[in-house]
C-alpha cells in the first residue's frame, strides 16, 4: 500500500482518489477552496438551480464515465434531458435556425445558402488534408467551405471551448472529425457510414440528476470522507530522499507530510502558485502551466413563462461571430431538465466573453445584465424584465487544445519520467467534457498509470 496525495479535489481529483482509494492506497486529497467539485457545482437561488460549470454529462455507452456512474449507483439516480434537446439552434440573421441532423433536412434549412449545400457536393471528391498541425478553422474550411464554417463549427466552438476555430487544432479539438478524413477520406461518405454503423445500437445519453450535476461530486466527496483536506492550499512540493513532501496550509498553519506518490490535478494556472523543489524539468513545469485560459461570465435570468415569446423548444442557442453579437449562446435550461426554475417560470443560462469578446466578460454586474436583457430581447421575443438574475464569473475559464497542448502534453511526460511517482491530470491535459476528465483521471490512478 502506497501513500498516495492527490492535488485537487475537483472533478478529477475526486475521481483519481477514489480509484487510487479502491485499489488499496491509503489517500489524501488536498484541496485550496471550502468545497470539492472545482468548477462543477449546483446551487439553488430563489427556486432556480443553476449549475455554475458543466450543464450536461454526455455518456457514450461504452464510456469509463457510464461505468463510473453505474459502480456508485448513480445511473439510477440520474435524469435524462428532455427530448426537444435534441433540437439546437444557430443565429442567423435575426432569426433562430434549426441545426439540421441529418442530410434530407440540411437541404431543407436555412442555415445555408444553396451556394454553401452546392459546395458540399464537392467534399467527397477532395484528398485528404497532409498538415498535421492544421488549424481546426482550415480542416473545416478545406473540406466543407467557408459558410459550414461560420455558421456551424464557429459556433459550436464558442459552445463548447468559448474560442475561436481559427486557435484550435484541428487532431486535438474534434479528433474524431480528422480520423474520419484519415481512415474514409469523405467525412460526408464518412459520417453516413459510420451512422449506418451504429443504427440499432445504444446512442450517447445526455444526463443530469434531479438536483444538478454536483450530485456526483459530492457522491464521491462521501465516498472519500475522512480523505479529503479543504481550505488546505499546497504550497510547496519537494522530492524527498524517498518520496515526496507536501506542504500546505491549513487553519493559518503550516503543515508538511510525506508521500510515496504526488497526483497533481490542479487547473493549469494554478501549477504555478507550487513551488516545486528538487524536481527535475523545471522548464516543463513552466510549460504545463501555460494553458490558453480566456474569461467567460455566466449570466442567468428568470422570466415568468407568460413573458417570453419564443417556445424555447430546445436545448439552446449559439451565436456565430458572423453575427457581431454580444453574446455567445444561451441555454434554455429549464427546457434542458425540470426542476430548473420555478413553477411558471423559465430559466436562461448566457455566456459571455470568452476568446472572441474577452473584455465583455468582465463588465460590471448591471451591464452584463443590461448587455445580455438587450441581446435576448428580440431573439426570443422578451416582454418584460427579469423576475430573477445571477451571475458567475471563471476569469479563466477553459484551456483550450491550442497549438500549446502538444508542448503540454510532451511536458507532462518528460517531468513523470525523471521524477517517479510525480504525475499530473487535468482538463489542461485530458480534454474539457466531462467524460474526459473522468478517463483521464483514472488512468493517471491506475496501478499501471
Amino acid at each position: 500500500m502506497s501513500r498516495i496525495a492527490v492535488l485537487g479535489a475537483g472533478i478529477c481529483g475526486l475521481v483519481a482518489a477514489r480509484n487510487l482509494g479502491l485499489s488499496g492506497h491509503d489517500v489524501l486529497a488536498l484541496e485550496a477552496g471550502p468545497e470539492t467539485g472545482g468548477v462543477m457545482g449546483s446551487e439553488k437561488h430563489d427556486g432556480y438551480l443553476l449549475e455554475i460549470g458543466p450543464n450536461t454529462l454526455a455518456l457514450r455507452p461504452d464510456s469509463a464515465a457510464i461505468s463510473l456512474l453505474a459502480e456508485m449507483d448513480l445511473l439510477e439516480e440520474a435524469v435524462d434531458a428532455n427530448p426537444k434537446a435534441d433540437k439546437r439552434f444557430v443565429l442567423r440573421g435575426e432569426k433562430l435556425i434549426s441545426v439540421p441532423t441529418s442530410p434530407s433536412a440540411l437541404l431543407g434549412s436555412g442555415l445555408l445558402s444553396l451556394g454553401a449545400k452546392l459546395r458540399l457536393l464537392l467534399e467527397p471528391f477532395l484528398p485528404r488534408g497532409k498538415d498535421p498541425d492544421e488549424t481546426l478553422a482550415a480542416f473545416v474550411k478545406r473540406r466543407l467551405g467557408k459558410e459550414v464554417l461560420d455558421y456551424a463549427v464557429d459556433p459550436f466552438v464558442s459552445g463548447v471551448y468559448a474560442s475561436k476555430p481559427e486557435s484550435m487544432i484541428a487532431r486535438h479539438a474534434f479528433p474524431k472529425l480528422v480520423e474520419i478524413e484519415k481512415e474514409r477520406r469523405s467525412l460526408i461518405l464518412g459520417g453516413m457510414a459510420l451512422a449506418k454503423e451504429r443504427k440499432g445500437k445504444p446512442k450517447t445519453r445526455l444526463l443530469s440528476f434531479p438536483k444538478g450535476l454536483a450530485t456526483l461530486t459530492q457522491r464521491l466527496s462521501q465516498d472519500l470522507a475522512g480523505c479529503i483536506k479543504t481550505n488546505a492550499k499546497v504550497q510547496k512540493v519537494r522530492r524527498a530522499t524517498a518520496g515526496w513532501e507536501v506542504e500546505w496550509m491549513e487553519d493559518e498553519e503550516s503543515k508538511t507530510e510525506c508521500f510515496d506518490t504526488v497526483l497533481c490535478t490542479l487547473p493549469a494556472h494554478k501549477i504555478a502558485s507550487i513551488k516545486w523543489e528538487k524536481v527535475n524539468s523545471q522548464e516543463d513545469l513552466k510549460a504545463l502551466a501555460k494553458a490558453t485560459h480566456y474569461p467567460v461570465s455566466v449570466v442567468y435570468h428568470g422570466f415568468r413563462r407568460e413573458d417570453v415569446e419564443h417556445p424555447l423548444d430546445g436545448f439552446g442557442f449559439l451565436v456565430p461571430s458572423k453575427e457581431n453579437r454580444s453574446i455567445l449562446g444561451t441555454l434554455f435550461s429549464s427546457t434542458l431538465f425540470a426542476g430548473r426554475a420555478p413553477e411558471g417560470h423559465v430559466l436562461l443560462t448566457t455566456f459571455v466573453g470568452g476568446e472572441r469578446q474577452p473584455e465583455l466578460a468582465e463588465k460590471s454586474d448591471d451591464d452584463l445584465h443590461r448587455l445580455v436583457i438587450e441581446e435576448l430581447r428580440p431573439i426570443l421575443v422578451l416582454n418584460d424584465s427579469p423576475s430573477f438574475q445571477h451571475i458567475r464569473r471563471w476569469p479563466q475559464a477553459i484551456p483550450l487544445p491550442d497549438h500549446s497542448l502538444d508542448d503540454r502534453l510532451a511536458a507532462a511526460q518528460r517531468i513523470e519520467q525523471r521524477n517517479p511517482e510525480l504525475r499530473f491530470t487535468g482538463s489542461h491535459l485530458a480534454g474539457v467534457s466531462l467524460p474526459d476528465c473522468i478517463e483521464g483521471a483514472l488512468k493517471q490512478s491506475s496501478t499501471d498509470g
